[in-house]
């Protein structure tokens, strides 16, 4: 199977998606790769495989690649002979944050009949924006952290016990994220988060909370990963989830009961079916007592959690074959010629 990987974008994570496209190179063995990178200007370009470093693009070499055309059907290099369409089978939507996430690219896929291993629209803009999450899975019936929702122009006035944590509702990767731990340390970590976006969630932070990351995606069966239990400090932040967004190594499951290993892929079938068909996603969760609390959803999480499943390539496969497709419009123009013939026109 020939993937087209598509990754960059005009994002704070622009970064992070080039490290996840790299490595792909080292999880997708069998299959052909064709690389397409959107530069920060949102202009496309055929990255050759064997060219695929972190250099090329922070030294600007990329440009010397062949600028691409998105156009009905696909992704076309321009020639003196005309229009030539870049051969692949599926896109994977390797964008994390702003373009890749937010649904401009799962709308472009959509509007020009390409076929996208991506959350659709619908799914980007409730995924993408964390209020939009809290929303989505409380009538799911999915329970969810505590939280506040504070935009710029709003008063600093949070009636929450202390420590808390402050995330920009618009971003991923611990980015503009702060631990406060009193009240002296709002305004800062507030002024830090609202630098990157103009609403912030507030949620009481848990020390000790056991958390669990489950992935998967549905093709003629559920593909559930393995659960994780991330081993990491307070939270991962910047820096380590950059690092963390290269491993192709697949990690061990969490030492927990059937139980609640049932809980939590009860809730991500939840959340997932049938809102985001067509796409890998992994949920993140808290236990807190008895009760499983949705976290976040990644929309495209980091190398596509490819750490987490046995066989992530031929899932990835099956799910190729398995995407929602546009119900085809028939327009024959009906309605205006039987106007047209009401006022005696031919």
């Amino acid at each position: 199977m020939n993937i087209a990987i598509l990754f960059g974008g005009s994002s704070f994570e622009h970064e992070i998606s080039i490290v996840s496209a790299i490595t792909m190179k080292k999880v997708l063995k069998k299959s052909t790769l064709t690389y397409i990178f959107v530069s920060p200007q949102r202009e496309f370009y055929l990255i050759e495989t064997e060219k695929m470093n972190s250099k090329l693009f922070s030294s600007g070499e990329y440009k010397k690649s062949k600028p691409l055309t998105l156009k009905q059907g696909g992704f076309f290099t321009e020639g003196m002979f005309g229009s030539k369409k870049v051969a692949n089978d599926v896109v994977l939507n390797l964008i994390h944050g702003r373009d890749g996430e937010d649904g401009k690219i799962a709308s472009l896929m959509e509007f020009f009949s390409v076929p996208f291993i991506s959350p659709r629209l619908e799914a980007s803009a409730l995924s993408y924006n964390k209020l939009y999450t809290k929303f989505l899975a409380e009538s799911l019936g999915v329970k969810t952290v505590d939280y506040i929702h504070l935009s710029k122009e709003d008063e600093r006035n949070i009636e929450m016990a202390y420590p808390l944590i402050v995330k920009p509702v618009r971003l991923g990767s611990s980015i503009g994220v702060s631990i406060v731990k009193e009240a002296s340390e709002l305004d800062y970590a507030l002024d830090v988060a609202f630098e990157f976006d103009n609403d912030v969630i507030i949620e009481p932070f848990i020390a000790g909370v056991k958390e669990y990351n489950q992935a998967g995606c549905l093709t003629d069966r559920w593909e559930l990963s393995i659960v994780e239990e991330p081993q990491k400090e307070a939270f991962l932040d910047f820096e380590k989830k950059y690092m963390d967004f290269s491993r192709d190594a697949q990690v061990l499951s969490a030492d927990i009961s059937d139980s609640l290993k049932e809980k939590i892929q009860q809730s991500f079938k939840k959340i997932y079916h049938p809102l985001f068909q067509g796409s890998i996603i992994r949920c993140d969760f808290f236990v807190v007592g008895d009760e499983v609390l949705l976290n976040e959803i990644n929309p495209i999480p980091g190398s596509m959690a490819n750490y987490l499943f046995s066989d992530f390539e031929e899932m990835l496969i099956r799910l190729s074959k398995q995407l929602p497709k546009e119900k085809n419009i028939t327009v024959d123009y009906t309605y205006i010629h039987s106007i047209q013939q009401a006022k005696g026109k031919v």
